[in-house]
């Protein structure tokens, strides 16, 4: 075993359990938590940024990152019934009042433009997206907390198990690189074995995890889950490549010593979460 995959499996014997008892806990905790990675994660975009000259309006940035979770949960049910419409209007005063200090504090030769840009876009990015998780932890048509949380474990052991196959695959088959200019190491054939890693684990967790819990799924709805988590997995992981390679660095921060940065920990995550509320929605489950 390579002394990579060795420090996956540690930081994975520590960090499963422990997200275990947190979306197990929901609300304000799974939220607050989400909100601290919210504004790691806008923090590390704003370094990233500054690297290339631009300087964002990091208050109103931590401020936004923050308070996306934390309305996610005021809206989804279980939380304190704030409104949609009220949501949306706190959303709309944050980017007016952000816009507001870009003219109070930045001067034309400042590249505004780029600054509240890279603002909002970080704060959306880092605490709008992983927001979603609450939509599934908290969704109305589960009854209990123990169905909640393992139907939020669904995307995440997908892409944490597929994104090992498509190491593993890679390595041991070779091949075409997959985009050798954001990351020389991954190849399509590891691309393709996460992707059918993924279809074949969905169904299975479906039926050893989700089915005993009274969650019901069809197979095939699974098999389409698993390979839609997978392919967006990877490309949010290349799309956070993307994004270290222009302001050349190796690691996005130090967050998690020695693994990295928020943003590199989470970066399939940060495509995967929405994208398997929308299907989820879509089949009818949440």
């Amino acid at each position: 075993m390579s002394p990579n995959m060795i420090r996956r499996v540690a930081v994975a014997a520590v960090g499963i359990p422990a997200a275990l008892g947190i979306v197990y806990l929901g609300g304000w905790v799974l939220a607050g938590l989400l909100a601290l990675f919210g504004v790691a994660g806008a923090a590390e975009f704003y370094r990233l940024g500054s690297r290339g000259g631009v300087r964002p309006l990091v208050h109103p940035g931590y401020v936004g990152a923050a308070a996306f979770p934390l309305l996610g949960f005021a809206v989804a049910s279980g939380g304190p019934g704030l409104s949609t419409h009220w949501a949306l209007l706190l959303v709309v005063g944050w980017l007016i009042a952000t816009v507001g200090v870009a003219v109070a504090t930045r001067r034309p030769g400042d590249r505004p433009l780029e600054a509240v840009s890279l603002t909002v876009f970080a704060a959306l990015y880092a605490g709008g997206l992983p927001a979603f998780l609450l939509t599934i932890r908290h969704a109305a048509t589960l009854s209990s907390a123990w169905q909640a949380t393992w139907l939020v474990f669904l995307p995440l052991v997908v892409t944490w198990v597929g994104d090992s196959l498509a190491m593993g695959g890679g390595s041991l088959i070779g091949g075409p690189k997959l985009a050798p200019v954001l990351s020389p190491r991954k190849t399509w054939a590891g691309a393709i074995s996460g992707a059918l890693g993924g279809a074949v684990l969905a169904p299975l967790y479906g039926l050893i995890v989700l089915q005993p819990l009274g969650i019901t799924v069809g197979w095939w709805l699974l098999v389409l889950f698993g390979l839609a988590v997978s392919v967006t997995g990877q490309v949010g992981d290349l799309a956070e490549s993307l994004f270290k390679r222009q302001a050349g660095v190796k690691d996005s921060g130090t967050f998690f010593p020695g693994h990295g940065g928020v943003l590199d920990r989470f970066d399939s995550l940060y495509w995967v979460i929405p994208t398997s509320a929308a299907l989820l929605a879509t089949f009818g489950v949440i």
